[in-house]
């Protein structure tokens, strides 16, 4: 009979949403700058399970990335096909 294996848990810290946090920082679709902070390295938008986002900070931000994409401010993509 085999012996049950044993996992490790890591413990994670709860992940903070930055624009709660700092009441300073505002999400603007021209601040291209704060924007790419959410972007991966292929160019798409981190969920809120890695950014730490909360649900209406993560719904701005994504329309806000958008936008930013719209009006070319932001590649759609960072690879071409």
């Amino acid at each position: 009979m085999k012996s049950p294996v044993k996992r490790k848990r890591s413990f994670q810290r709860r992940k903070v949403c930055v624009f709660c946090a700092d009441s300073g920082m505002r999400i603007n679709y021209k601040d291209v700058k704060t924007l790419n902070h959410f972007i991966s390295e292929r160019g798409k938008i981190l969920p809120r399970r890695i950014s730490g986002n909360c649900a209406k900070h993560q719904r701005d931000l994504t329309s806000a990335i958008k936008k930013a994409r719209n009006i070319a401010l932001m590649p759609f993509s960072l690879f071409g096909s």
